[in-house]
Protein backbone atom coordinates (compact mmCIF):
# COMPACT_ATOMS: atom_id res chain seq x y z
CA UNK A 1 0.00 0.00 0.00
CA UNK A 2 1.24 3.53 -0.65
CA UNK A 3 2.71 5.73 2.46
CA UNK A 4 0.88 9.10 1.93
CA UNK A 5 3.55 10.66 3.71
CA UNK A 6 5.63 10.24 1.26
CA UNK A 7 4.27 12.23 -1.22
CA UNK A 8 6.24 15.27 -1.86
CA UNK A 9 4.03 17.12 -4.02
CA UNK A 10 -0.04 16.14 -3.94
CA UNK A 11 -0.24 12.90 -6.16
CA UNK A 12 -3.47 14.22 -7.99
CA UNK A 13 -1.03 17.43 -9.16
CA UNK A 14 1.78 14.85 -9.96
CA UNK A 15 -0.51 12.93 -12.51
CA UNK A 16 -1.61 15.99 -14.11
CA UNK A 17 2.22 17.77 -14.67
CA UNK A 18 3.25 13.85 -15.95
CA UNK A 19 0.07 13.79 -18.54
CA UNK A 20 1.38 16.84 -19.77
CA UNK A 21 4.79 15.84 -19.71
CA UNK A 22 4.25 12.24 -21.94
CA UNK A 23 2.40 14.75 -24.35
CA UNK A 24 4.95 17.40 -24.84
CA UNK A 25 7.92 14.46 -25.15
CA UNK A 26 8.97 14.62 -28.57
CA UNK A 27 12.29 14.97 -30.40
CA UNK A 28 14.23 11.58 -29.15
CA UNK A 29 15.78 11.06 -25.65
CA UNK A 30 17.80 14.52 -25.95
CA UNK A 31 14.49 16.20 -26.55
CA UNK A 32 12.20 14.31 -24.01
CA UNK A 33 14.87 14.81 -21.57
CA UNK A 34 15.15 18.44 -22.05
CA UNK A 35 11.02 18.53 -21.65
CA UNK A 36 11.22 16.76 -17.82
CA UNK A 37 14.11 19.48 -17.14
CA UNK A 38 12.11 22.52 -17.95
CA UNK A 39 9.06 21.32 -16.47
CA UNK A 40 10.44 19.48 -13.44
CA UNK A 41 13.73 21.21 -13.00
CA UNK A 42 13.41 25.75 -14.23
CA UNK A 43 9.24 25.80 -14.10
CA UNK A 44 8.04 23.44 -10.95
CA UNK A 45 11.32 23.69 -8.97
CA UNK A 46 10.16 19.97 -7.48
CA UNK A 47 13.54 18.92 -7.89
CA UNK A 48 17.04 20.64 -8.49
CA UNK A 49 19.53 20.37 -10.97
CA UNK A 50 22.25 18.39 -9.74
CA UNK A 51 19.71 15.88 -8.67
CA UNK A 52 18.35 15.78 -11.55
CA UNK A 53 21.72 15.02 -12.92
CA UNK A 54 22.50 12.25 -10.97
CA UNK A 55 19.29 10.14 -11.67
CA UNK A 56 19.99 11.27 -15.36
CA UNK A 57 23.76 9.61 -15.04
CA UNK A 58 22.25 6.77 -13.28
CA UNK A 59 19.79 6.37 -15.59
CA UNK A 60 22.07 6.40 -18.62
CA UNK A 61 23.96 3.52 -17.14
CA UNK A 62 21.30 1.62 -17.30
CA UNK A 63 20.36 -0.78 -20.17
CA UNK A 64 17.23 0.71 -21.94
CA UNK A 65 15.64 3.81 -22.50
CA UNK A 66 17.25 6.10 -20.20
CA UNK A 67 14.58 9.17 -20.48
CA UNK A 68 11.47 6.56 -19.56
CA UNK A 69 13.83 5.39 -16.65
CA UNK A 70 14.64 9.12 -15.68
CA UNK A 71 10.73 9.35 -15.56
CA UNK A 72 10.69 6.80 -13.45
CA UNK A 73 13.00 7.88 -11.25
CA UNK A 74 11.98 11.14 -10.93
CA UNK A 75 8.40 10.19 -10.36
CA UNK A 76 9.71 7.51 -7.61
CA UNK A 77 11.99 10.82 -6.11
CA UNK A 78 8.51 12.43 -5.49
CA UNK A 79 5.92 9.53 -5.04
CA UNK A 80 7.72 7.00 -3.60
CA UNK A 81 6.82 3.90 -5.72
CA UNK A 82 3.12 4.33 -7.19
CA UNK A 83 4.52 7.84 -8.11
CA UNK A 84 7.56 6.07 -10.56
CA UNK A 85 4.46 3.69 -12.11
CA UNK A 86 2.28 6.71 -12.96
CA UNK A 87 5.48 8.96 -13.83
CA UNK A 88 6.31 6.14 -16.43
CA UNK A 89 3.41 5.10 -17.01
CA UNK A 90 1.70 8.06 -18.45
CA UNK A 91 5.29 9.21 -20.36
CA UNK A 92 4.72 5.64 -22.32
CA UNK A 93 1.36 5.49 -23.23
CA UNK A 94 0.52 8.32 -25.55
CA UNK A 95 3.78 6.72 -27.66
CA UNK A 96 1.81 3.45 -27.33
CA UNK A 97 -0.93 4.60 -28.54
CA UNK A 98 -0.05 6.99 -31.41
CA UNK A 99 2.76 4.38 -32.76
CA UNK A 100 0.39 1.29 -32.69
CA UNK A 101 -2.13 4.03 -35.31
CA UNK A 102 1.28 4.82 -36.95
CA UNK A 103 2.35 1.25 -37.75
CA UNK A 104 -1.60 0.00 -38.77
CA UNK A 105 -1.53 2.78 -41.34
CA UNK A 106 1.73 1.89 -42.48
CA UNK A 107 0.93 -1.93 -42.84
CA UNK A 108 -2.36 -1.46 -44.74
CA UNK A 109 -1.15 1.78 -47.28
CA UNK A 110 2.35 1.56 -46.99
CA UNK A 111 2.78 0.38 -50.48
CA UNK A 112 1.00 3.34 -51.84
CA UNK A 113 2.80 6.14 -53.95
CA UNK A 114 1.36 9.25 -51.15
CA UNK A 115 2.54 6.54 -48.10
CA UNK A 116 6.11 6.38 -49.63
CA UNK A 117 6.32 9.77 -50.32
CA UNK A 118 5.81 10.74 -46.75
CA UNK A 119 8.75 8.60 -45.63
CA UNK A 120 10.72 9.59 -48.73
CA UNK A 121 10.68 12.99 -47.09
CA UNK A 122 10.75 11.50 -43.52
CA UNK A 123 13.81 9.08 -43.34
CA UNK A 124 16.41 11.47 -44.46
CA UNK A 125 15.35 14.42 -41.64
CA UNK A 126 15.72 11.07 -39.09
CA UNK A 127 19.61 11.47 -39.87
CA UNK A 128 19.56 15.35 -38.97
CA UNK A 129 17.63 14.60 -35.87
CA UNK A 130 20.20 12.11 -34.98
CA UNK A 131 23.15 14.33 -35.74
CA UNK A 132 21.24 16.76 -33.50
CA UNK A 133 20.90 14.10 -30.66
CA UNK A 134 25.10 13.63 -30.90
CA UNK A 135 25.60 17.49 -30.49
CA UNK A 136 23.33 18.27 -27.55
CA UNK A 137 24.70 14.93 -25.94
CA UNK A 138 28.27 15.82 -26.67
CA UNK A 139 28.09 19.54 -25.32
CA UNK A 140 27.02 18.36 -21.94
CA UNK A 141 28.80 14.99 -21.96
CA UNK A 142 31.88 15.85 -23.35
CA UNK A 143 33.16 18.87 -21.10
CA UNK A 144 37.17 17.01 -20.59
CA UNK A 145 39.35 16.14 -22.89
CA UNK A 146 39.61 12.67 -21.44
CA UNK A 147 35.57 12.26 -22.34
CA UNK A 148 36.21 13.32 -25.90
CA UNK A 149 38.78 10.17 -26.13
CA UNK A 150 36.33 7.95 -24.73
CA UNK A 151 33.80 9.17 -26.62
CA UNK A 152 35.87 8.60 -30.24
CA UNK A 153 37.12 5.07 -28.89
CA UNK A 154 33.51 4.10 -28.42
CA UNK A 155 32.45 5.07 -31.90
CA UNK A 156 35.49 3.21 -33.35
CA UNK A 157 35.01 0.22 -30.91
CA UNK A 158 31.36 0.18 -32.67
CA UNK A 159 32.00 1.40 -36.09
CA UNK A 160 34.92 -0.11 -37.11
CA UNK A 161 35.68 -3.53 -35.09
CA UNK A 162 32.15 -4.57 -33.82
CA UNK A 163 32.51 -4.61 -30.17
CA UNK A 164 29.15 -5.42 -28.57
CA UNK A 165 27.52 -2.48 -26.77
CA UNK A 166 27.73 -3.94 -23.48
CA UNK A 167 31.47 -4.44 -23.15
CA UNK A 168 32.01 -0.86 -24.61
CA UNK A 169 30.28 0.88 -22.40
CA UNK A 170 31.52 -1.49 -19.25
CA UNK A 171 35.05 -0.63 -20.22
CA UNK A 172 34.16 2.95 -20.54
CA UNK A 173 32.84 2.76 -16.92
CA UNK A 174 35.79 1.33 -15.70
CA UNK A 175 38.32 4.03 -17.64
CA UNK A 176 36.32 6.71 -16.02
CA UNK A 177 36.75 4.81 -12.65
CA UNK A 178 40.52 4.45 -13.31
CA UNK A 179 41.25 7.99 -14.25
CA UNK A 180 39.31 9.41 -11.95
CA UNK A 181 41.15 7.27 -9.40
CA UNK A 182 45.14 8.82 -11.08
CA UNK A 183 43.64 12.48 -11.47
CA UNK A 184 41.14 13.31 -9.18
CA UNK A 185 38.60 15.82 -10.70
CA UNK A 186 39.57 14.93 -14.65
CA UNK A 187 36.22 12.85 -15.36
CA UNK A 188 33.59 15.37 -14.02
CA UNK A 189 32.92 18.80 -13.69
CA UNK A 190 32.47 20.93 -11.02
CA UNK A 191 29.46 21.64 -8.60
CA UNK A 192 28.85 24.56 -9.29
CA UNK A 193 28.45 23.57 -13.47
CA UNK A 194 25.27 21.93 -11.73
CA UNK A 195 23.78 25.51 -10.49
CA UNK A 196 20.26 26.31 -11.60
CA UNK A 197 16.95 27.20 -10.08
CA UNK A 198 16.42 26.83 -6.15
CA UNK A 199 14.20 23.98 -6.16
CA UNK A 200 11.02 24.24 -3.66
CA UNK A 201 11.37 21.66 -1.98
CA UNK A 202 14.51 20.64 -0.54
CA UNK A 203 17.10 17.53 -1.51
CA UNK A 204 16.25 15.88 1.64
CA UNK A 205 12.52 15.87 1.96
CA UNK A 206 12.36 13.69 -1.27
CA UNK A 207 11.08 10.06 -1.41
CA UNK A 208 14.44 8.02 -0.14
CA UNK A 209 14.27 4.20 0.97
CA UNK A 210 16.36 2.00 2.87
CA UNK A 211 17.94 -0.61 0.71
CA UNK A 212 16.91 -3.59 2.63
CA UNK A 213 17.50 -7.51 1.09
CA UNK A 214 13.71 -7.75 1.80
CA UNK A 215 12.59 -5.13 -0.44
CA UNK A 216 15.45 -6.07 -3.20
CA UNK A 217 13.66 -9.47 -2.89
CA UNK A 218 10.24 -8.41 -3.20
CA UNK A 219 10.74 -5.91 -5.48
CA UNK A 220 12.70 -8.63 -7.60
CA UNK A 221 10.28 -11.32 -7.08
CA UNK A 222 7.01 -9.38 -8.61
CA UNK A 223 9.40 -7.32 -11.14
CA UNK A 224 10.41 -11.02 -12.62
CA UNK A 225 6.87 -12.25 -12.61
CA UNK A 226 5.16 -9.53 -13.88
CA UNK A 227 7.59 -9.30 -16.71
CA UNK A 228 7.58 -12.95 -17.64
CA UNK A 229 3.93 -14.11 -17.47
CA UNK A 230 2.90 -12.86 -20.47
CA UNK A 231 6.04 -14.48 -22.46
CA UNK A 232 5.29 -17.66 -20.77
CA UNK A 233 1.66 -17.85 -21.87
CA UNK A 234 2.82 -16.46 -25.64
CA UNK A 235 5.13 -19.51 -25.59
CA UNK A 236 2.29 -22.41 -24.21
CA UNK A 237 -0.16 -21.09 -26.74
CA UNK A 238 1.76 -20.46 -29.70
CA UNK A 239 4.83 -22.90 -29.58
CA UNK A 240 8.55 -22.49 -29.00
CA UNK A 241 9.67 -21.70 -32.46
CA UNK A 242 7.03 -18.90 -33.25
CA UNK A 243 7.77 -15.59 -34.42
CA UNK A 244 5.60 -14.29 -31.50
CA UNK A 245 7.57 -16.55 -28.63
CA UNK A 246 10.94 -15.36 -30.62
CA UNK A 247 10.36 -11.87 -30.33
CA UNK A 248 9.73 -12.31 -26.39
CA UNK A 249 12.42 -13.71 -25.73
CA UNK A 250 14.85 -11.70 -28.07
CA UNK A 251 13.36 -8.27 -26.83
CA UNK A 252 13.24 -9.51 -23.14
CA UNK A 253 17.14 -10.20 -23.85
CA UNK A 254 17.77 -6.95 -25.85
CA UNK A 255 16.24 -5.30 -22.80
CA UNK A 256 18.91 -6.22 -20.23
CA UNK A 257 22.01 -5.82 -23.00
CA UNK A 258 21.39 -2.78 -24.71
CA UNK A 259 23.33 -0.40 -23.28
CA UNK A 260 23.41 3.48 -23.73
CA UNK A 261 20.00 4.48 -24.12
CA UNK A 262 17.06 4.24 -26.90
CA UNK A 263 20.05 4.69 -29.41
CA UNK A 264 22.13 2.14 -28.69
CA UNK A 265 18.86 -0.03 -28.34
CA UNK A 266 17.69 0.70 -31.76
CA UNK A 267 20.91 0.22 -33.24
CA UNK A 268 20.98 -3.61 -31.52
CA UNK A 269 17.76 -4.34 -32.59
CA UNK A 270 18.41 -3.09 -35.91
CA UNK A 271 21.01 -5.50 -36.93
CA UNK A 272 19.41 -8.61 -35.58
CA UNK A 273 15.65 -7.65 -36.96
CA UNK A 274 17.20 -6.92 -40.36
CA UNK A 275 19.96 -9.52 -40.69
CA UNK A 276 19.61 -12.31 -38.20
CA UNK A 277 15.43 -12.64 -38.25
CA UNK A 278 14.31 -11.29 -41.22
CA UNK A 279 11.36 -9.12 -39.75
CA UNK A 280 11.90 -6.26 -41.58
CA UNK A 281 14.33 -4.25 -44.04
CA UNK A 282 17.20 -1.26 -42.74
CA UNK A 283 14.78 1.22 -44.71
CA UNK A 284 11.49 -0.23 -43.06
CA UNK A 285 14.13 0.29 -39.62
CA UNK A 286 14.35 4.23 -40.82
CA UNK A 287 10.91 4.40 -41.45
CA UNK A 288 9.83 3.12 -38.39
CA UNK A 289 12.29 5.75 -36.67
CA UNK A 290 10.60 8.14 -38.47
CA UNK A 291 7.37 7.71 -37.28
CA UNK A 292 8.88 7.29 -33.58
CA UNK A 293 10.34 10.74 -34.25
CA UNK A 294 6.48 11.82 -34.72
CA UNK A 295 4.76 10.34 -31.51
CA UNK A 296 5.14 12.16 -28.46
CA UNK A 297 6.87 9.62 -25.44
CA UNK A 298 10.14 7.32 -25.40
CA UNK A 299 12.01 7.25 -29.44
CA UNK A 300 12.23 3.33 -28.50
CA UNK A 301 8.50 2.85 -29.19
CA UNK A 302 9.71 2.26 -32.61
CA UNK A 303 10.75 -0.85 -31.27
CA UNK A 304 6.68 -1.70 -31.09
CA UNK A 305 6.33 -1.32 -35.32
CA UNK A 306 9.24 -4.20 -35.68
CA UNK A 307 7.37 -6.39 -33.73
CA UNK A 308 4.29 -5.46 -34.81
CA UNK A 309 5.89 -5.82 -38.56
CA UNK A 310 7.38 -9.30 -37.66
CA UNK A 311 4.34 -10.69 -36.44
CA UNK A 312 2.53 -9.78 -39.06
CA UNK A 313 4.75 -11.39 -41.72
CA UNK A 314 4.73 -14.43 -39.82
CA UNK A 315 1.62 -15.01 -38.03
CA UNK A 316 1.74 -18.87 -37.68
CA UNK A 317 -2.22 -19.86 -37.54
CA UNK A 318 -3.22 -16.44 -36.33
CA UNK A 319 -4.69 -13.80 -38.39
CA UNK A 320 -1.99 -11.51 -39.14
CA UNK A 321 -3.91 -8.50 -37.89
CA UNK A 322 -4.25 -10.52 -34.85
CA UNK A 323 -0.51 -11.67 -34.62
CA UNK A 324 0.88 -8.31 -35.43
CA UNK A 325 -1.04 -6.60 -32.64
CA UNK A 326 0.22 -9.33 -30.38
CA UNK A 327 3.19 -8.73 -31.38
CA UNK A 328 3.42 -4.81 -31.06
CA UNK A 329 1.75 -5.40 -27.48
CA UNK A 330 4.56 -8.23 -26.01
CA UNK A 331 7.40 -6.24 -27.97
CA UNK A 332 6.46 -2.79 -25.86
CA UNK A 333 5.65 -5.31 -22.45
CA UNK A 334 8.68 -6.88 -22.58
CA UNK A 335 10.61 -3.88 -23.66
CA UNK A 336 9.42 -1.76 -20.82
CA UNK A 337 8.64 -3.12 -17.53
CA UNK A 338 12.52 -4.24 -17.10
CA UNK A 339 13.20 -0.14 -17.01
CA UNK A 340 10.46 -0.16 -14.27
CA UNK A 341 12.18 -3.05 -12.51
CA UNK A 342 15.57 -1.61 -12.72
CA UNK A 343 15.06 1.67 -11.15
CA UNK A 344 12.67 0.14 -8.41
CA UNK A 345 16.02 -2.00 -7.61
CA UNK A 346 18.49 0.60 -8.28
CA UNK A 347 17.28 4.16 -6.83
CA UNK A 348 17.76 3.20 -3.05
CA UNK A 349 20.99 2.36 -3.65
CA UNK A 350 21.97 4.44 -6.00
CA UNK A 351 20.52 7.69 -3.71
CA UNK A 352 23.11 6.18 -0.97
CA UNK A 353 25.97 7.08 -3.04
CA UNK A 354 24.89 10.53 -4.20
CA UNK A 355 27.96 12.16 -2.46
CA UNK A 356 30.59 9.54 -4.08
CA UNK A 357 32.97 10.81 -6.45
CA UNK A 358 34.24 7.64 -7.49
CA UNK A 359 30.64 6.40 -8.76
CA UNK A 360 29.99 9.68 -10.67
CA UNK A 361 33.78 9.42 -12.65
CA UNK A 362 32.80 6.07 -13.48
CA UNK A 363 29.16 7.09 -14.43
CA UNK A 364 31.01 10.54 -16.72
CA UNK A 365 32.84 7.25 -18.74
CA UNK A 366 29.71 5.96 -19.65
CA UNK A 367 27.91 9.05 -20.57
CA UNK A 368 30.99 9.95 -23.20
CA UNK A 369 30.37 6.57 -24.74
CA UNK A 370 27.02 7.09 -25.38
CA UNK A 371 28.02 9.82 -28.11
CA UNK A 372 30.09 7.23 -29.46
CA UNK A 373 26.89 4.96 -29.80
CA UNK A 374 24.51 7.71 -31.27
CA UNK A 375 26.98 8.55 -33.93
CA UNK A 376 27.39 4.62 -34.67
CA UNK A 377 23.90 4.69 -34.88
CA UNK A 378 23.97 7.98 -37.07
CA UNK A 379 26.58 6.26 -39.62
CA UNK A 380 24.63 3.04 -39.73
CA UNK A 381 20.98 4.79 -40.94
CA UNK A 382 23.10 7.08 -43.40
CA UNK A 383 24.27 4.26 -45.38
CA UNK A 384 21.17 2.89 -45.81
CA UNK A 385 19.23 6.24 -46.89
CA UNK A 386 21.86 8.46 -48.56
CA UNK A 387 23.29 5.82 -50.72
CA UNK A 388 20.87 4.73 -53.80
CA UNK A 389 22.24 0.96 -54.70
CA UNK A 390 22.21 0.23 -50.93
CA UNK A 391 18.78 1.72 -50.14
CA UNK A 392 17.85 -0.31 -52.91
CA UNK A 393 19.80 -3.01 -51.98
CA UNK A 394 17.58 -3.36 -48.32
CA UNK A 395 14.61 -3.34 -50.32
CA UNK A 396 15.63 -6.14 -52.84
CA UNK A 397 15.51 -3.81 -55.94
CA UNK A 398 19.12 -4.72 -56.90
CA UNK A 399 20.91 -7.86 -56.42
CA UNK A 400 24.42 -7.51 -54.53
CA UNK A 401 26.52 -8.47 -57.20
CA UNK A 402 25.84 -5.26 -59.44
CA UNK A 403 24.77 -2.88 -56.46
CA UNK A 404 27.24 0.43 -56.31
CA UNK A 405 27.36 1.52 -52.88
CA UNK A 406 29.11 4.44 -53.55
CA UNK A 407 25.90 6.14 -55.56
CA UNK A 408 24.29 8.91 -53.58
CA UNK A 409 20.64 9.75 -53.48
CA UNK A 410 19.86 13.08 -54.72
CA UNK A 411 16.21 13.30 -53.42
CA UNK A 412 17.36 12.15 -50.12
CA UNK A 413 20.62 14.54 -49.76
CA UNK A 414 18.46 17.12 -50.16
CA UNK A 415 16.29 16.71 -47.87
CA UNK A 416 18.82 15.93 -45.34
CA UNK A 417 20.43 18.93 -45.54
CA UNK A 418 16.66 20.83 -45.24
CA UNK A 419 16.41 19.27 -42.43
CA UNK A 420 19.82 19.64 -40.79
CA UNK A 421 19.30 23.59 -41.46
CA UNK A 422 15.80 24.20 -39.81
CA UNK A 423 17.21 22.04 -36.77
CA UNK A 424 20.41 23.48 -36.65
CA UNK A 425 20.11 27.16 -37.96
CA UNK A 426 16.32 27.86 -37.31
CA UNK A 427 15.89 25.95 -34.61
CA UNK A 428 12.64 24.26 -35.67
CA UNK A 429 10.95 22.13 -33.19
CA UNK A 430 11.85 18.04 -34.39
CA UNK A 431 7.77 17.95 -35.53
CA UNK A 432 7.68 20.86 -37.46
CA UNK A 433 10.87 19.82 -39.15
CA UNK A 434 9.78 15.95 -40.45
CA UNK A 435 6.24 17.93 -41.23
CA UNK A 436 7.84 20.09 -43.73
CA UNK A 437 10.54 16.98 -44.77
CA UNK A 438 7.46 15.04 -45.69
CA UNK A 439 5.97 17.29 -47.77
CA UNK A 440 9.17 17.53 -49.66
CA UNK A 441 8.60 14.17 -50.09
CA UNK A 442 5.30 14.82 -51.48
CA UNK A 443 6.21 17.40 -53.67
CA UNK A 444 9.11 15.14 -55.09
CA UNK A 445 6.40 12.70 -55.96
CA UNK A 446 4.17 14.69 -57.77
CA UNK A 447 7.09 16.30 -59.80
CA UNK A 448 7.63 12.43 -60.50
CA UNK A 449 11.00 12.02 -58.82
CA UNK A 450 12.62 8.52 -57.99
CA UNK A 451 10.91 7.35 -54.36
CA UNK A 452 13.14 4.65 -53.73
Amino acid sequence: MRDTSRDVVPLRTAVRVWALVGLQSFGGPAGQIAVMQRTLVDERRWISRGRFLHALNFCTLLPGPEATQLAVYVGWLLNGFVGGLVAGVLFVLPGVVAMFVLTAIYVAFGTTTAVAAVFAGIAPAVLAIVAQAVVRLGRRALNRPPLVAIAVVAFISLAVFAVPFPLVVLGAGVVGWLLGRWRPGSMTPDTADETGPTPLIADDALHHERPTIRRTGLVLLVGLVTWWLPVAVVVALTGRDSTLSTQGLFFSGAAVVTFGGAYAVLAYVAQRAVETYGWLAPGEMVRGLGLAETTPGPLIMVLQFVGFLGAYRNPGSLDPWVAGTIGALLTTWVTFVPAFLLVFLGAPYVERLRHNRTVADALAGVTAAVVGVIANLAVYFATHTLFDDLHRLSWGLVQPEVADPTTLRPLAVVIGLVAAVMLFKLRWSVLRTLGVCALLGIAAALVGLPLT
